[in-house]
Parts: C-alpha cells; sequence; structure tokens
C-alpha cells in the first residue's frame, strides 16, 4: 500500500529516534564517571577495560550489518529491534550481580546501540526529501554535542547517590534511566512509524557479516585497552604487547581480504563493494574517519587539562567544554537549517573543515600558564568548525545512492567515523603516555612520590612507576585525600617539626603538581598538533567532493507494507 505521512507522524519518529540516539550517545560518556564505583563495588579493576570495549566492539560490529538488514527487512523492525535490546539489556546491566554479568549486559546494549545509529541517520533520508534533510541530520548532530557534556554531570549525580523519584541512586542508575525513554520511543515507533521497507527478497550474506565482525572486533581489541584486557594472557605466555597487536592485525587483515574475496560474489552483499567506486563515498569515508579521529581527541583531552592544569573535577571539567558544546550545537542546527533552504552544502564543508583544523592548531598553543577564557577562545571555533560537519557527512552520502541503498551507505559512513574515535583515542593515548614518560623522566626520586609509598590510599591506584597513577594523584579529590591524610600522620610530632614537615610535603606537592601539569600539557600540545594534521588532511578530501544540488522534490521513500 503505498501512501505518505502526515507531517505530524515525520515529528514524532524523529523525536522517537532522536531521543533513541540521544540514549545511545549519552551512554558513552555517562559509563566514564561511574567506573570507579562499578570497579569498587565489584574489585574488579583487571576487568574495568571491557566494561567500555564490550560496548565499543558490538556496536561497531553491529552499525554496518543493521544499515544493510534495514534495507533488506525495512527501518522500523530494524529500529523496534534496536531500541528493544537497547532497553532490555540497560535494564539487566543495572541489575548486574557480578562484573561479568555487566560486561555481558554491556555487550548485547552495544548491539541495540549500533542498530539504533545505523537506522537513526538512514531514516533522515526515507522520510524527508533531500532538501530537507540538512536540518534534521543538524539536530541529530547537536544531539551528540549535547550528550558529550549531559553524560558525565548526569553520570556524576547519579553516583554520587543523590535522590531520584524517591530512590537514593547508585551507578546503577546510569543504566537504568534509558528504560522509561526507550519505553516511550518504542511505543511511538510501533505507533506511527511505516515499515519503510523494499521490496526486494531478503537474502543474508552470513559469511561476509561474521568476516566483517571478526575483522572489526579484532580490530577493536588491538587498540583499545588491549594491555589491561590481555594482561592475564601477556603474564601467563611470556608474549610481549607488540607481538599480540602484531597477531591482532594479521588476523584483521586477512578477515579483510577474505571478506572482500566473499563480497564480490554475494547476492546481496553485507557492504557492496561498488560503493568504494564512487568518488564521494570514498572521500566522504575518509572525511568521517578522519573527523572521528580529531574530535575525540579534542574532548577527551581538554577534559583531562582542565582536571589536570585548573584542578576541575570530573563534572566541572565537562561544564568548562560548554563553549565547544555550543558552538557544536548552534552550528550543526544552523548550518543544517541553512543547506535545506539552499541546497549546498560544499561551502558549509569546507568553511567548517578550515575553521576546525585552524582552532585545533590554536589549540596546541594551550600551556598551563594560558588562563581558562584564553582555551574559550580556542574551543568556540572549533566547536562551530565541527558542528557545521557533523549533518553534512551523511547528507553527502544520501545524496549519491538510491533509496534502495541508503541504509548500507549511511551506515558505512557511520562505521568509518566510529573507527577513526577508537583508532584517535588510542593513539592519541599512547602518545600522551609516551610523551609525560619522556618529559618527566623517572620519578623514583621524586620527593612527592617517595612520600605516598607507604599511604594507603596510592597502593589502591596501582603503581606509582604507571603514568596514569601520577595522573590520578594529581586530580584535585586525590590530592585532597593524600594531604589530610599526611597532615594527621603529623599531629603527633611536636613544634616545631610539625610544621616543618607539613611545610616540606606541600613543597614536594607543588613541585610534583608543576612537573605533572607541564608534561601533560607539553604532550597535549603534540596530541592537538597531530588532530591539527589529521584535519589539515581532511580539509584537502573536503575540496574534492563534487558538490550535487539538493533536489525540492521529495526523495521520501514510499512505505511499503511488511
Amino acid at each position: 500500500m503505498n501512501h505518505h505521512l502526515s507531517l505530524r507522524a515525520k515529528l514524532i519518529i524523529m523525536l522517537s529516534v532522536m531521543a533513541s540516539m540521544f540514549l545511545v550517545a549519552l551512554d558513552q560518556t555517562i559509563i566514564s564517571t561511574a567506573l570507579g564505583k562499578i570497579v569498587e563495588e565489584f574489585n574488579a579493576f583487571s576487568s574495568l577495560g571491557w566494561i567500555v570495549t564490550a560496548y565499543l566492539i558490538t556496536t561497531t560490529i553491529t552499525v554496518p550489518i543493521a544499515g544493510k538488514l534495514s534495507d533488506l527487512f525495512g527501518r522500523r523492525v530494524m529500529l523496534l529491534i534496536g531500541v528493544g535490546i537497547f532497553t532490555i539489556a540497560s535494564f539487566f546491566s543495572g541489575l548486574s550481580g557480578s562484573i561479568l554479568d555487566l560486561i555481558i549486559w554491556r555487550a548485547v546494549q552495544g548491539i541495540g546501540g549500533g542498530i539504533i545509529t545505523a537506522n537513526a541517520f538512514t531514516i533522515v533520508g526515507d522520510l524527508f526529501a533531500a532538501r530537507e534533510r540538512g536540518k534534521w541530520q543538524g539536530l541529530i548532530g547537536a544531539v551528540f554535542g549535547l550528550s558529550s557534556v549531559i553524560g558525565p554531570l548526569l553520570g556524576g549525580f547519579l553516583t554520587d547517590g543523590h535522590g531520584i523519584f524517591g530512590f537514593t541512586t547508585d551507578w546503577r542508575w546510569t543504566f537504568f534511566i534509558n528504560i522509561p525513554v526507550g519505553i516511550v520511543a518504542f511505543g511511538l515507533i510501533m505507533k506511527y512509524c511505516p515499515p519503510l521497507k523494499h521490496n526486494n527478497k531478503p537474502v543474508i550474506d552470513y559469511l561476509g557479516a561474521g568476516l566483517l565482525a571478526l575483522a572489526l572486533g579484532m580490530l577493536i581489541l588491538a587498540v583499545d585497552n588491549t594491555d589491561v584486557i590481555f594482561a592475564g594472557l601477556l603474564d601467563a605466555t611470556g608474549m610481549s604487547l607488540g607481538v599480540l597487536r602484531a597477531i591482532m592485525i594479521t588476523i584483521v587483515v586477512t578477515a579483510t581480504l577474505t571478506f572482500i574475496s566473499v563480497e564480490r560474489k554475494a547476492r546481496e552483499p553485507i557492504l557492496p563493494l561498488h560503493l568504494f567506486r564512487n568518488r564521494n563515498f570514498v572521500l566522504v569515508t575518509a572525511v568521517a574517519l578522519l573527523f572521528g579521529a580529531s574530535f575525540m581527541g579534542s574532548i577527551l583531552y581538554l577534559t583531562q587539562f582542565n582536571q589536570q592544569v585548573f584542578g576541575a573535577s570530573p563534572t566541572e571539567s565537562g561544564l568548562m567544554l560548554l563553549p565547544m558544546v555550543g558552538g557544536i550545537m548552534v552550528a550543526s542546527v544552523g548550518s543544517g537549517q541553512i543547506i535545506s533552504r539552499t541546497g549546498r552544502y560544499k561551502v558549509f564543508m569546507q568553511s567548517g573543515i578550515v575553521l576546525a583544523t585552524v582552532a585545533m592548531f590554536m589549540l596546541s598553543t594551550l600551556t598551563p600558564e594560558k588562563s581558562y577564557l584564553y582555551e574559550v577562545m580556542m574551543m568556540v571555533p572549533l566547536g562551530l568548525g565541527m558542528g557545521v560537519m557533523m549533518p553534512v557527512i551523511s547528507l553527502v552520502v544520501q545524496t549519491e545512492f538510491s533509496q534502495k541503498e541508503l541504509g548500507v551507505a549511511t551506515s558505512s559512513s557511520q562505521l568509518f567515523r566510529s573507527l577513526g574515535s577508537a583508532i584517535g583515542t588510542a593513539v592519541f593515548g599512547a602518545m600522551l603516555t609516551a610523551g609525560i614518560v619522556g618529559h618527566l623522566g623517572s620519578t623514583q626520586n621524586d620527593a612527592y612520590v617517595q612520600k605516598l609509598r607507604s599511604a594507603p590510599e596510592v597502593s589502591q591506584l596501582g603503581s606509582l612507576d604507571d603514568v596514569n597513577t601520577l595522573l590520578t594523584l594529581n586530580m584535585p579529590d586525590m590530592k585532597e585525600k593524600v594531604t589530610d591524610a599526611a597532615m594527621a600522620q603529623t599531629e603527633k610530632l611536636p613544634e616545631p617539626h610539625r610544621t616543618a614537615a607539613r611545610e616540606s610535603f606541600a613543597s614536594a606537592q607543588s613541585e610534583f603538581s608543576y612537573r605533572i601539569t607541564h608534561a601533560f600539557g607539553d604532550s597535549l600540545s603534540r596530541i592537538f598538533l597531530t588532530a591539527t594534521a589529521l584535519l589539515a588532511v581532511a580539509a584537502i578530501l573536503v575540496f574534492l567532493i563534487r558538490e550535487r544540488e539538493l533536489p525540492k522534490a521529495s526523495a521520501m521513500m514510499t512505505p511499503g507494507a511488511e
């Protein structure tokens, strides 16, 4: 049966999809503030990496597969499955009685998140004409920006045990909070969303899906928390981390080459190789990869800079990013509206990527001596530049292909952006560690470190030779704990020994903080310079894109019956 949806129905569908997308985007940041409490409750520091990586692996694997399946079975059924899985997994994640339960349900939650992500961007192309898509892609981009700030704030609020709905909250509420929104979104999609499918005979490429899952999963494991996740294996076998990663990359390459061979012969390939014969698709996916790496680098490490240098708490450091997030939201929504009115998008991509590149370069001049106002002056243009780029990436891909391949094409661009974020985070993390170690040298003889070796608060953090432990020691709350403990130890000393001991401790702590913040600032500068280089390459690719004017005529896929 052929019919067109009313504007009211479209708005309800999009609000439901955006609410689901908000939960998925929120889940990637809200969990960060709860990790400490989770590890403390389950006494499972060695499993910390899996809590994050399990979700990342399943999300990354699911996105391209779900995109193809939505082309075969319809957006509505895939969205309902995605929202249902995500909501149920959130419920059981909150009920987890062990760290293994939590890791398993986080992996299941990632499957739901991947399905939602793949379809949220694609459904815009189904419901709206090409000229109208920009403003909706812009709103979805704003959702991502908003979640990057709300996530840590809401996570901190819930984890700290504040009351909500008459209940005292804890880390489990970072999952329970998803349930009511998920139920409402499921109901609205069920009632208002048409099948949005093609009359294809579904043929699933199981072998292609399996090989793609193997390649993507192994790639994530090779770059994300590898040393933590496989610590037991490395200790038991004596294998070096470099050798383990080499084996993993070999598996990735082998699986990828086999996948390409299989896809060439598949009747309905999970990732059609002919997409890569499209010039704009190749350019946009490369831009998405580079953009994803740079975007994660800027947000993640600016937060750490605010904590290390300005002494901000995790919540405060999130609030300090508001100027950048405000820029992202304003530019994403604004550029999307203008693109919808003019039908032109390339000039926005060009101006956005150039502005982001310049702002990222300016961030490389950020030092511990600079004020927060100086940081704001860099963050605002960075947010504006990245916000302009957000709605355009999916928009360009959707103009290149027919409605029949909208799902797989759109989800492929999201896949490369996700891969960029994962790889970029891992590479930048390694650069930060190497830079701090190189700048600090040995801390064995550091006066402050020597004073802390017997402190129980420090022994729980890990080795004092580890960079992460040293950075944690410079966090405001940890400095306060250690200082209080040190002052308590001096209470029994007679004067003037008590005063001398306290002054010595304060002096050692101040010198340690100075060394750490400058080592961190120097390393961060190199990260921002690397991100600048990535954005510069992306800028060159953007200028090579061939623009297609967006037509005014409706390009909405005619809903078909399931």
